[in-house]
């Protein structure tokens, strides 16, 4: 479990910007505010 405190483990993850699929890594981000947001199914179809 990560604490408020604590630094987030560095991750790649896929995502859509501008209609490409890009891999993002939070090493991209230092020094910069950053604010996770997922949705756990999204994507899925129900």
């Amino acid at each position: 479990m990560i604490y408020p405190t604590q630094l987030a483990p560095d991750f790649e993850a896929e995502a859509y910007h501008g209609g490409n699929k890009v891999t993002l890594r939070l090493n991209d981000f230092q020094n910069q505010w950053v604010l996770l947001f997922f949705y756990a199914s999204d994507f899925t179809f129900v």
